[in-house]
């Protein structure tokens, strides 16, 4: 698009409309990179029960089909993450764009404004005017005039070029920016189908259970947990791990602690409702250290520390694909929201393959 004023301020007419219609509830962006996710992530949902209603099996079922929404749910968290700061450089170029403009009308007044100046004196520039003078002092005063008069021309002329130069670019940035977050928002939308997708297939699986067999579905959950927690203990590891909470680790878990019992809702970061990532950035914030917003890039961004050195207020990032993550709060325990139909509560740090430890505050 040329610099022309109409099409540069339809540029700037058409970013800002475009951020508040992608920005909308329902818009959608695509992700950055992230780990590789699992197999499972891709998987058609499995919805038949196993022969017999085999509760060991509908259970790893069903943890299969929550990793592959939370897997998703990542994907689709970072995608909205980057949709916040593409729209942000994209409103500043629409100011941008709008204040070139601004500034380059004024110039143009004053290059009218001197064009009217030489008209009234008879379409004689300056110079020729000197030449005429007989009077020596007009002559000396009007030749420091003609030089100042020329600088500053010199200096419109290179204003006006700078100007047009910039909108020009502004232009292009803007068009490339729209390009991207047309293209990313069919990716998001995909992200989301395939949360809705993996969570309806758990909840079908589910929903051919009868009462006696959900609660005893639950039993056998508690019972890898507590399975998995007492592998974890049995390493001696909380006999090495000693450290004490920072005060802004202090702040993280305090903020934690008051969600427990809160739904979690993929997507959320609170006040109601949370998913893992949205608990664990929302309990930072509060403590004055804002950090990534999903659990991979919790991951990627933080700095590690050994599982031995962790102290309380760490995250504790979980699964090779970095898909979950939780606040560690001492002794053994984290504060999590683990998957849908869940609520944020308290559970034991080894529950989950532990892929690494990360500190905010470090």
């Amino acid at each position: 698009m040329g610099p022309g004023k109409r099409g540069l301020f339809a540029v700037a007419v058409a970013v800002v409309c475009a951020v508040t219609v992608l920005g909308a509830p329902g818009a959608a962006f695509a992700a950055p990179d992230s780990p590789t996710p699992s197999p499972t992530a891709t998987t058609a949902p499995d919805l038949t029960l196993p022969p017999g209603k085999d509760l060991e099996e509908v259970r790893e079922k069903l943890e299969t089909l929550y990793h592959a929404a939370a897997v998703a749910t990542d994907a689709y968290n970072a995608a909205e993450e980057a949709a916040k700061k593409q729209s942000a450089e994209i409103v500043a170029l629409a100011q941008k764009i709008v204040e070139g403009q601004e500034r380059l009308a004024k110039l143009k007044d004053r290059a009218g404004a001197a064009a009217r100046s030489q008209y009234r004196t008879g379409g004689l520039p300056d110079e020729a005017q000197l030449m005429l003078s007989d009077d020596p002092g007009d002559f000396l005063d009007g030749a420091g005039r003609v030089l100042q008069g020329q600088r500053a021309t010199k200096g419109l002329i290179a204003e006006l070029t700078r100007i047009q130069q910039d909108l020009e670019q502004y232009s292009a940035d803007a068009s490339a920016q729209w390009t991207k977050l047309e293209a990313n928002r069919k990716a998001r939308a995909t992200a989301q189908k395939k949360i809705e997708k993996q969570i309806a297939a758990a909840e079908k699986l589910e929903s051919q259970l009868e009462k006696a067999e959900k609660e005893r579905l639950a039993q056998l959950q508690e019972q890898a947990d507590q399975k998995a927690q007492t592998a974890w203990l049995n390493t001696g590891i909380l006999d090495e791990i000693d450290g004490k909470a920072s005060a802004a680790g202090k702040q993280a878990i305090a903020y934690a602690t008051a969600q427990i019992g809160k739904p979690y809702v993929w997507g959320a970061e609170g006040p109601d409702s949370f998913d893992c990532s949205g608990l664990t950035s929302e309990a930072w914030k509060s403590a004055g250290h804002p950090i990534p917003r999903t659990s991979q890039e919790q991951w990627k961004q933080l700095p590690h520390v050994p599982v031995a050195d962790m102290r309380p207020g760490d995250l504790i990032i979980y699964f090779g694909d970095a898909s979950h993550v939780a606040l560690y709060v001492g002794d053994g325990a984290i504060i999590h929201a683990p998957r849908p139909g869940r609520t944020v509560t308290l559970a034991g740090a080894g529950t989950m393959p532990i892929l690494a430890v990360v500190r905010p505050d470090a």
